[in-house]
This record gives C-alpha cells, structure tokens and sequence, in this order.
C-alpha cells in the first residue's frame, strides 16, 4: 500500500505531472520503490478522487496541457499518518536465492552465468548509486544535505554492496562443472 504514500511524498517535494512524477520515479524512488507509469496514473486518479491532491488550475487552455497535480491538507495528513504507523519488516523474496537453492539440488549448470550477470548489474547500480552521492551529498554540504534523503541513498549503497560482495564469494564457491580445470 505504498505507492500512495510515494507519489504523496513526490508531490511534497515538488508538484508535478503525471510525466514528471514517472521520470522521477525513474530516477530516484524508482530505486527502492518502482511502480510503471500506468500505475502511477492510476493511482494519480485514485489520489484525487480521495481528496488526497487536486489538479493545480491552469492558465490558458487546458487541451493538450498535461495536468500538474499538488497535494492537499487531507494527502498531507495522510502520509504524517501513514510515516508514524510501523511496520514489520518484509521477509525477502529473491529468484536469485530460491534459483540456488534449487541448485543445490538439481545442479549448478549454467548458474555462474546468471550470477555473473547479477554481479554484472549490481556493480552497475552500485556505481550509479556512489555517482548520485558525489554529486547530490558532497562532503563540503553535509550541514545543508536533507539528511534523510541521503540516508536512503546510503542504505540502497549498502544493499548493493553486499550483493557484490555475497554475489563474488558465491561465485567462488560454485563447483567447476565437469572438464574444467579446478
């Protein structure tokens, strides 16, 4: 029941069009929270049939305009509600770790390929991950960095880094398949 509580807090940060609020998807809450702009439209309705945002008044004609939407006293309240309410934390469902454990049953053919390519990828966001924390969290402005932004960008640094780590000893345990040399 998140993503409400995501297109919320985008619209807390800044209004925003339904295009907007999916490009940012894309490149931030995306990372921890992903939802496609079909849901993210959906929920944009759902929203405002709520009486949780509204659509800002436009200037001029409102054809061919795209709609920018803003949060409202209730869509505020809302998220206070929803940020102070716990939560237990998820048992985690990953392929990757039912993929071996079926390995270790069946067999380990072809696995080190799909690990590499794991490894491939979370490499890839890793850096992405410690690109954004250069430019956005400089050390120089660590009085002024909105220091909870920069928390969840640390924690998504952190998962990724143990995926390359765990991703790497992994690989080095797998057994040589037959005829390699070992």
């Amino acid at each position: 029941m998140s993503l409400p509580h995501a297109i919320l807090t985008a619209l807390l940060e800044k209004p925003s069009s339904g295009l907007e609020l999916t490009r940012r998807f894309d490149k931030s809450i995306g990372f921890f929270w992903s939802a496609s702009h079909q849901q993210i439209y959906r929920e944009l309705g759902r929203l405002e049939t709520s009486g949780l945002i509204r659509t800002l008044p436009q200037s001029g004609p409102v054809r061919g305009q795209k709609k920018e939407y803003e949060v409202l006293p209730a869509g505020r309240a809302e998220l206070e509600r929803w940020t102070a309410d716990g939560d237990e934390p998820r048992a985690m469902r990953e392929p990757l770790l039912l993929r071996l454990r079926a390995a270790a049953v069946v067999g380990t053919a072809s696995l080190d390929a799909e690990l590499s390519r794991h490894l491939a990828l979370h490499r890839a966001q890793l850096a992405d991950y410690e690109e954004i924390e250069r430019r956005d969290f400089p050390p120089e402005r660590a009085d002024t960095e909105n220091r909870l932004q920069h928390a969840v960008l640390r924690a998504g640094i952190g998962l990724e880094a143990f995926w390359v780590q765990w991703l790497a000893e992994t690989l080095d345990t797998l057994p040589a398949a037959p005829g390699d040399p070992s």
